[in-house]
């Protein structure tokens, strides 16, 4: 005999296929608690989605230690060669909702969860090694743009390159996108990174600066823009399908972790800020050091338990790694978490994808969803003298670091250092035919905004190397020596010619 259908109060239900009523045409009775049930329950089946990384795709794993790094760090899960960590990982795109297409011009998300022995530890990123912005405060106004227009609900070219326009800041990270890696031929094929800088440190409390890079052990493959368009329309879930069916068949993939070390010496006289994430550390100058290998192996068992439930933050962290002041990961520190308690209530550490497999010993209690006991009869506050849990002390914290400042707002001045990276993309990194495929995908997103904007943003172009604002400005149909001329303008002046 098969299972028995319940209700989820565990009644057994006589029939699922009729409700209760006064006869075959008669009325519905409010007594029929299966219909009731079945409803109410319908009515709540969806919890608010993220207002980014809305869609996305998930899979379980191990990450194995390759090369301990205790010269750096004393996380325990990184200790040992052969030591091996149990992950989870959820891909996604960051800008649509929960129903846009896989094949979208966006960034992926990248977000890793380690089940360590001493709590979890969240390595949040995307596939690409940089973002758009340097300061948190802009961020609400950069998703606004990426949303639809509060007028017309429709996708608004307008507002992403006024934004961008105006955030010469950006420029390194819409090249990027515009490229052949703004669209992923699938999450398989992808690099992956942590982005921010992060510091790590020892026992001795000796702290470095460390930017994370998931290499990709199969080939990259990317699609063209018209490749992209056409998925778009015969499989918008082409993505999410490849990675489900390939662990189906036994084809797991794998990403190698590299790190690359800065001193605090290194940082201090560094050309740059080394925390701005609008910018990469040169490889010649910080190499790749391999860390380990995480290898993904399992489904989920239930999409909505542990692909949509799961829930990342930066502010996860495990003794011997901390953050650094890196202006959009402070302000991420919040955001997350504070997210996650919108969307799935104070209590979704307690959801089985999210708790941690290391003891969980807190004073936290009560409010909606608690099930893990919720203390039981332990004090509910400290200090005491009852043997209630106690902070772990000088072991769990970071390294001391000396501050001196002046409280402000600061911001960061526009210098031409910002666009050498991109203008490099541009000049060096791609060819010619890669380059060909950037203006014609800039074209087709610019090209539908009003041309002030599109002169605002062909001077970035411009600023990063003159070929590629002239090029731009060519298809475009724009007058280049007025490009030119913007170019040489201030942001504030340049903003002020433009307008309109």
């Amino acid at each position: 005999m098969g299972k028995e259908l319940t209700t989820a109060n565990g009644q057994p239900v006589d029939n699922d296929q009729a409700s209760q009523t006064t006869g075959p045409q008669g009325y519905t009775l409010l007594q029929d608690v299966q219909l009731i049930e079945k409803l109410a329950h319908f009515d709540r089946e969806r919890i608010p989605e993220r207002v980014v990384h809305a869609k996305g795709a998930g899979a379980h794993g191990v990450f194995e230690v390759i090369k301990p790094m205790t010269e750096y760090t004393c996380a325990e899960f990184l200790s040992g060669a052969g030591k091996k960590t149990d992950i989870f990982i959820r891909f996604s795109t960051v800008g649509g909702e929960r129903g846009s297409a896989d094949s979208e011009r966006d960034p992926r998300g990248f977000a890793v969860k380690f089940y360590t022995g001493e709590g979890n530890y969240d390595l949040v990123g995307n596939n690409t090694p940089i973002f758009f912005i340097r300061d948190a405060i802009k961020f609400p106004d950069f998703i606004h743009t990426q949303k639809r227009n509060p007028k017309t609900n429709l996708k608004d070219p307008d507002a992403m390159w006024d934004f961008w326009s105006l955030t010469p800041e950006s420029l390194h990270q819409v090249a990027i996108l515009f490229s052949d890696r703004g669209t992923p031929a699938s999450y398989r094929n992808m690099h992956g990174f942590g982005s921010h800088t992060y510091m790590w440190y020892n026992e001795k409390k000796e702290y470095v600066w460390v930017k994370y890079h998931w290499v990709c052990d199969q080939p990259i493959k990317n699609l063209t823009g018209p490749e992209a368009e056409a998925l778009r329309g015969t499989d918008p879930d082409h993505a999410t399908r490849d990675l489900y069916e390939a662990l189906d068949r036994g084809e797991f993939p794998s990403w190698t972790l590299k790190v690359q070390i800065m001193t605090p010496q290194q940082a201090e006289g560094f050309k740059f800020n080394p925390f701005d994430v609008t910018k990469v550390w040169y490889h010649k100058d910080f190499p790749l050091l391999t860390v380990g290998k995480m290898t993904l192996n399992r489904n989920p068992e239930n999409y909505f338990a542990e692909v949509e439930q799961a829930a990342f933050a930066p502010s996860n962290v495990v003794p011997g790694i901390a953050w650094s002041p890196d202006k959009l990961l402070q302000g991420r520190l919040f955001a997350y978490t504070d997210t996650q308690r919108h969307r799935l209530g104070t209590n979704f550490t307690q959801i089985p994808i999210n708790a941690p497999k290391a003891p969980a010993n807190h004073y936290q209690r009560d409010g909606a969803m608690t099930v893990n006991g919720n203390g039981g009869a332990g004090p509910v506050y400290y200090p005491n003298t009852v043997d209630g849990p106690a902070p772990a002390g000088d072991r769990a914290a970071p390294p001391r670091i000396d501050l001196s400042g002046v409280l402000a707002r600061h911001e960061q001045e526009v210098t031409g250092l910002d666009f050498e990276q991109p203008g490099l993309l541009y000049g060096r990194v791609l060819d010619d035919s890669a380059r060909s495929r950037l203006c014609d995908n800039l074209c087709a997103s610019l090209g539908g905004a009003r041309q002030p904007l599109q002169y605002r943003q062909c001077a970035l172009f411009a600023l990063a190397d003159n070929s590629w604002g002239k090029e731009m400005a060519a298809r475009l149909k724009l007058d280049f020596d007025r490009v030119l001329e913007l170019s040489k303008m201030s942001p504030a002046d340049r903003a002020a010619a433009t307008r309109g």
